[in-house]
């Protein structure tokens, strides 16, 4: 009824409530006219109120908000410094620059259109290592970013300028504080890869004649990264100071995570932890003649400079070499199907990017595991829950799916609050040269296939939390391998498999 209604407009608007005189005892649809314009006018006013009320707690919280929005301001742009105004130059610079490239593409094409996604990707390119690494996360996070940003920035996992070698020797020399070739018999001066970040060259120790790749930090990286993030997240706190609404996407947050986790990059020692975390799963759990990852050499690693074994093999994409190397390709797939699932629980961290050039069937017949500069941490409850969604798919339960969806938090709007560790790094990985090419077109190939379970997903209302996907990803590239090694392997079925290191069978008799 319209009265009731109205009353209840007033109530929301923090108007009294009270039984108007006039009100007649009869039918709502022959009451008097005077009183339909007054409990319209009611309803208006009520709404005033209950918007200007709303208005005024908006204004209220940025005032509480304002002071701590400045302070954390201040204190970025002085940990920031006078690199940041180069920055800002530079940034200025990037911006003409592509400006000028479309004023001059749209002259001599026939394009007409110039898209936003497009548009970044261009400026990302020319403001350096940081952007290009922010455009392969939003390249990699089809869960977080529109499909157009996420097809568009695909573009970033291209190959990197590369160093030149006078400078990888200057920062070899000052990371070993002693001659290079006392530490190596020699450094190969064109790089095995080049990334955002690093560089990998190949080389042989002076002492035992092994065989190393060597990571470097490219120089002035850690000035640009860090004066970059900065930059980007003060840019994110003044616009979700502006459009709370922002708040609920995690806009900060997000950024946070991103910025963290690229300064941690920076640091080698950590991505040597990561390995040593691995092998010392591989020892305890008795897989080492059946996988590996390379050996640091701490005697000459350092924060800038990364020594690692180096390991000759083949990706997993390489059907045809795989099977000179082994008798039974399908074999070796699920041998590293069980290593990297029992790593989701009984190692510190698992693999996180096991693309073609990070997993490798080596010389010996050993998979191997390279590139831990992504690594994921996930709890035992979200990876109970992952395990049964996945038993669901195999079995067609659709209500076990359902369950584990919703212990998961794909139908929680705040889907940001994650255990999840994730180092965004994508650094450089110590695979040949002609792995570059198939690499890219994994990454694609696999980034257009998940983006295409993300839209399916989310047209039912679903939004699924960052380890789901992380995990997703490394399951649709297991899913490829499966296809070219094994295709009559059912990958979620097949009892030679341990999803889960919680089965009840031991992973150790798998091997034997």
């Amino acid at each position: 009824m319209a009265v009731v209604s109205a009353f209840r407009t007033a109530a929301h608007g923090r108007l009294p409530i009270f039984q108007h005189p006039q009100l007649p005892a009869r039918s709502i649809s022959g009451r008097p006219r005077k009183l339909q314009y007054r409990c319209n006018g009611l309803i208006v006013y009520a709404r005033y109120s209950q918007a200007e009320d709303l208005f005024t707690s908006r204004v209220q919280d940025r005032v509480e908000k304002l002071p701590k929005l400045v302070d954390d301001i201040v204190q970025t742009s002085i940990n920031t410094g006078p690199r940041g105004a180069l920055r800002l130059v530079q940034g200025i610079q990037a911006v003409l620059g592509v400006d000028n490239e479309f004023v001059c593409w749209n002259t001599n094409s026939d394009a007409a259109w110039i898209t936003i996604p497009l548009y970044l990707r261009k400026l990302f390119e020319r403001m350096g290592a940081t952007y290009i690494k922010l455009g392969q996360f939003v390249a990699s996070a089809p869960t977080l970013f529109p499909p157009e940003y996420v097809q568009e920035f695909q573009y970033c996992f291209d190959r990197a300028p590369v160093v030149p070698f006078e400078e990888i020797q200057t920062i070899l020399r000052e990371e070993l504080g002693r001659p290079i070739d006392s530490v190596y018999e020699y450094v190969d001066p064109t790089p095995v890869a080049s990334a955002s970040i690093a560089q990998v060259h190949g080389a042989r120790l002076r002492d035992s004649k092994e065989d190393v790749v060597i990571k470097v930090l490219k120089p002035g990286i850690e000035d640009i990264l860090v004066a970059d993030l900065n930059f980007v997240y003060i840019v994110a706190r003044i616009f979700e100071f502006l459009n709370p609404e922002l708040s609920r996407a995690s806009l900060v947050a997000i950024v946070k995570d991103i910025r963290e986790s690229m300064l941690e990059e920076v640091d080698f020692n950590k991505e040597a932890a990561n390995i040593e975390s691995f092998r010392r799963y591989l020892v305890s759990m008795g897989l080492t003649r059946q996988a590996t990852a390379p050996k640091v050499y701490q005697q000459c690693s350092s924060r800038r400079v990364l020594t690692m074994e180096r390991l000759y093999g083949v990706p997993l994409t390489d059907l045809d070499s795989i099977r000179s190397l082994v008798s039974s390709p399908e074999a070796s797939l699920i041998t590293a199907l069980n290593v990297w699932f029992g790593s989701l629980l009984a190692c510190e961290s698992f693999h996180a990017d096991v693309h073609a050039g990070n997993l490798w069937l080596l010389r010996d017949g050993r998979v191997g595991f390279l590139d831990f500069g992504i690594v994921g941490r996930i709890s035992p409850k979200t990876w109970g829950a992952m395990e049964i969604f996945l038993a669901s798919i195999a079995t067609e339960e659709y209500d076990s799916m359902a369950s584990a969806l919703i212990e998961m938090g794909a139908t929680s709007k705040d889907d940001l609050d994650t255990e999840i560790v994730v180092a965004t790094a994508r650094g450089t990985n110590t695979n040949a040269t002609a792995v570059s090419a198939n690499l890219v077109i994994d990454e694609r190939q696999m980034n257009a296939l998940f983006l295409d379970v993300v839209r399916v997903s989310e047209s039912y209302g679903l939004r699924f939390p960052r380890e789901f996907a992380l995990l997703m990803k490394q399951l649709l590239y297991f899913d490829r391998y499966t296809r070219l090694l094994a295709p009559n392997l059912n990958m979620l079925q097949d009892e030679r498999i341990a999803i889960a290191s919680s089965r009840s069978r031991s992973n150790r008799n798998i091997y034997r």
